[in-house]
């Protein structure tokens, strides 16, 4: 009988070392998978990420805390999703309209913010030289609607004026017309230099670079005729930094 125990002993000790393994091999498998990524976590993590991202492009890049107003999505150059009035419109039409309106407004800003400083820096030297009377208001500011001088400016210049605009106005016309979805808003066929590359990347980051030179220029020429209604005397006079060498 003892002999029989002692035979049969290495085969229960087999047996009982391979479920040991079994069963260790199973622990681990079972341990293992608890730091394993759940799919269904990462399933639901990657869906939050796109409706995070989603959310982002609607974000307004001026404002990041309000959403951008629906026809602002960035396709026209300088879009910042900006328009806390909804000045913008409803429709893709009245857009472009109201893009062309700022570029040339803000091309005529960029002309009256060199223009109105050296008027008051040159006029009456320049018309000293030509026999001719200055056209600054008393205090040697520049006229304007605030200023006042108005009356002094000879009405040929309104004319030559009105005119130059009503060209360019035809030319934006008859560009349009030519050029209709391809149209560039405030494209009037004027590029004399050839300033305007043939690039995609390159007109759009030119186009980019003239809409916010207009923004700050409308923006000057506001304070301008702002600061000289409030203090009665010619921004070159008020701020002589700008516009007087440092150092005589």
């Amino acid at each position: 009988f003892t002999h029989s125990i002692i035979r049969t002993y290495p085969s229960q000790q087999n047996i009982i070392m391979r479920a040991t393994t079994i069963i260790s091999i199973g622990a681990s498998i079972g341990s293992a998978s608890a730091f394993a990524p759940n799919r269904n976590t990462y399933a639901i993590s990657t869906s939050q990420l796109s409706a995070e991202k989603k959310d982002d492009d609607n974000m307004s890049e001026a404002l990041p805390f309000v959403e951008r107003p629906k026809m602002l999505d960035g396709s026209l150059p300088g879009d910042v999703g900006f328009d806390p009035f909804g000045l913008a419109g409803d429709d893709k039409a009245s857009l472009v309209y109201k893009r062309e309106a700022e570029i040339k407004h803000g091309r005529l800003a960029m002309l009256a913010v060199v223009g109105w400083p050296l008027a008051e820096l040159w006029d009456k030297q320049i018309a000293a030289a030509l026999g001719l009377q200055d056209s600054l208001t008393s205090s040697g500011a520049s006229p304007s609607p605030l200023n006042g001088g108005l009356d002094k400016i000879e009405p040929e210049y309104w004319l030559i004026v009105a005119c130059t605009a009503g060209i360019f106005e035809l030319q934006s016309k008859w560009a349009m017309e030519d050029g209709k979805d391809k149209y560039i808003p405030g494209d009037c066929g004027f590029d004399p230099l050839k300033f305007f590359p043939e690039e995609k990347a390159a007109q759009f980051e030119m186009q980019t670079k003239e809409i916010k030179h207009g923004r700050i220029a409308m923006m000057a020429v506001l304070g301008f005729s702002i600061q000289e209604a409030l203090y009665g005397a010619p921004v070159t006079a008020e701020t002589p930094f700008f516009f007087q060498p440092l150092f005589t």
